[in-house]
């Protein structure tokens, strides 16, 4: 595995695998790898001849109050655990790769109306610093294929209508969450919380395959008043668990608006606090037509 810094040195080793005839996949990554991580460099490695994967904490989907200085890095162990799943690249831009000047003078993509639902409302600044960065390593790689995992359903969601919109000629892949065998989504952030929150923390996801099975008793969409019904008994237990909840929604796959009467392939999305850690999950729901 090589590792660079350099866009030059990225573009140069790309060009080299494309002369071969090699497909590009890429990884993007904040570090801090654990089992969800590898399993997209795994994904990457069947769809795709020749794998970079990132590593870059991206100051720009940061809030003012959240994480970025603390932000868990173990670069060393990372380094390892990619060379031993044949990574081709591991790119580690510098800050003034990403950014060249000033964060408040750089140009910003984002993606309307979807980004300002969910965590987009919680956290204003995120997706216009995820959709930046990305775009931004998308020119970067230019790969034919870029891994995300369907833990960040929104983001991934995001990702593909940018894709769309400004005629990246990658294919976008979601990769099912890896969970522990409580339940509990494999986070970074799941390092913040202490022993009895782990125990307590797979109640998030619990209360989503609830949902779940009381739709699919239903074999239908029921009225606004009784998904909201729904979502605030779930948000109740999981206060009961000392959870902060921050939204529980049932909506559409497509595009992420509120589900409403008719409409059959459903994601409920949900983030909570629990301690220091922010928690997020999702689950899909497929109803019958």
């Amino acid at each position: 595995m090589n590792k660079v810094q350099r866009v030059s040195s990225l573009r140069a080793a790309v060009s080299a695998a494309r002369k071969d005839k090699k497909t590009v996949g890429f990884v993007p990554t904040m570090g801090n790898l654990h089992e969800g991580h590898l399993e997209l460099v795994r994904s990457a490695k069947r769809r795709a001849d020749f794998v970079v994967v990132s590593i870059y904490v991206n100051p720009t989907q940061f809030g003012a109050h959240e994480d970025l200085d603390n932000y868990p890095s173990t670069p060393e162990e990372d380094a390892r655990m990619l060379a031993e799943l044949g990574t081709d690249i591991l790119f580690l831009p510098e800050k003034t790769t990403m950014y060249p000047g000033e964060l408040e003078e750089q140009t910003v993509v984002y993606v309307p109306k979807i980004g300002d639902l969910y965590c987009g409302k919680d956290r204003p600044e995120h997706f216009y610093g995820v959709t930046t960065v990305v775009s931004r390593l998308f020119n970067m790689v230019q790969p034919d294929v870029a891994i995300f995992g369907n833990k960040d359903y929104q983001q991934l969601t995001i990702v593909r209508r940018m894709v769309e919109d400004l005629a990246y000629p990658i294919q976008v892949v979601g990769v099912d969450t890896v969970r522990s065998k409580e339940g509990l989504a494999l986070s970074s952030r799941n390092g913040y919380l202490t022993a009895k929150e782990r125990l307590d923390a797979p109640a998030l996801q619990q209360s989503l395959q609830k949902i779940s099975e009381q739709l699919k008793e239903r074999s239908a969409v029921a009225s606004k008043s009784a998904l909201k019904k729904l979502e605030d008994e779930a948000k109740a237990e999981l206060k009961k668990r000392g959870f902060k909840p921050q939204y529980i929604t049932v909506c559409r796959q497509a595009d992420l608006k509120p589900a409403k009467k008719g409409d059959t392939s459903l994601v409920i999305l949900a983030a909570a606090q629990l301690g220091k850690a922010r928690l997020i999950d999702n689950i899909e729901v497929e109803l019958a037509d």
